[in-house]
């Protein structure tokens, strides 16, 4: 009852009307807190507390989000609204938590992986469409939210810092992963940022946030907008490859389920080549090495925290990070074998 009174003190402080309310927790995650709230009239809205250990300035994230909606509005795309606190503001600060509460897209529905083209079609026309919305946006307004997050040079540091202090067995468990990341780094020099447009980019395009019409099957928008901010368009090029072409989960320990699906990869290539041409010749040719560099990036970190006793992602048995590097790690390998079927359909592909 406690609990149910709380969060009718945290609703009443936005603009809704009526006080009558029911409050669900839809998924509880590493990440926010959400729940599905549904008022006497059946109109339903999405309630999330920020996790403030992730995201240390909740202002400065909901600002990039403020500063990039006004511009993912299209007819293909469906809006997300914010509901404004009763003072005017986007979020509620309230016993030093961040709420935020957002309208509810009807008749929707997530996936964590697939095998069916049509929705990795849709998956690359849907993140297309959001670049190219955004692409007359100020990158300047934008401010990073998470220092760093995908620079390849911070987590390379992070990394050997972590080599250098971690327990000598846990060098010796995890000596092919070591291996591994030391040879992909090298690989990964030859990722030139210096002649690639900086974007607004969402920073974690993985499958399950995209937004699907249960109706229709067509991608609606894409959803968790808290790392919207500057970026390389390889970055959401990469992140998506590494959850649409492969149906096993991050920390699959058969490494035979680990699949690179061509077909599904031509799919989202053509999904992203419906949308009128916004990126660089070198913007193209960063995307077959950008497929590799984001699941090496995501084991990197997944490695790192475990020379460093998992203080950063949740395990549920000791050597799960781990896993999860060697997994991800194996599917990099397995896109690397492929950039050159990559680079010749996007050239084929993406006019």
């Amino acid at each position: 009852m406690a609990h149910e009174q709380n969060m009718l003190d945290i609703l009443q402080e936005f603009n809704l009307n009526g006080n009558d309310f029911q409050c669900v927790p839809l998924i509880v995650g590493l990440i926010n807190d959400t729940f599905l709230v549904t008022n006497a009239e059946g109109e339903q809205f999405i309630l999330q507390k920020i996790n403030r250990n992730v995201f240390k300035n909740a202002g400065v994230l909901m600002n990039n989000i403020g500063h990039a909606l006004p511009f993912l509005t299209a007819e293909v795309y469906a809006q997300i609204t914010f509901v404004q606190t009763r003072t005017g503001k986007n979020y509620l600060v309230k016993n030093d938590d961040f709420w935020r509460l957002m309208t509810y897209i009807p008749d929707s529905t997530t996936y964590n992986t697939t095998t069916n083209t049509g929705t990795a079609f849709e998956a690359g026309r849907i993140i297309g469409e959001f670049h190219r919305l955004l692409k007359d946006a100020d990158v300047d307004l934008f401010e990073d939210t998470l220092a760093k997050f995908h620079n390849l040079e911070h987590r390379a540091h992070e990394f050997e810092e972590a080599l250098a202090t971690s327990e000598v067995q846990k060098r010796k468990i995890a000596a092919e992963a070591i291996t591994k990341a030391h040879h992909f780094l090298k690989e990964l020099q030859h990722l030139n940022n210096e002649k690639l447009p900086v974007r607004i980019c969402h920073n974690d395009t993985k499958l399950n946030n995209i937004l699907f019409s249960k109706s229709t099957e067509k991608a609606l928008c894409l959803i968790d907008l808290d790392t919207i901010m500057k970026g390389y368009f390889y970055y959401d090029f990469g992140d998506a490859i590494r959850t649409v072409v492969n149906v096993a989960p991050e920390d699959e320990q058969n490494h035979d389920l680990i699949t690179f699906n061509n077909e599904l990869f031509e799919a989202f290539v053509d999904g992203l080549a419906t949308n009128d041409s916004f990126l660089t010749e070198e913007e193209k040719q960063s995307l077959p090495l950008g497929a590799v560099f984001m699941p090496f990036i995501h084991g990197l970190r997944a490695l790192t925290d475990y020379l460093n006793n998992n203080r950063y992602y949740k395990v549920s048995y000791e050597n799960q990070n781990l896993d999860r590097c060697l997994s991800l790690f194996n599917f990099a390998e397995k896109a690397l074998q492929k950039k050159v079927l990559m680079a010749a359909c996007i050239q084929e592909r993406l006019k």
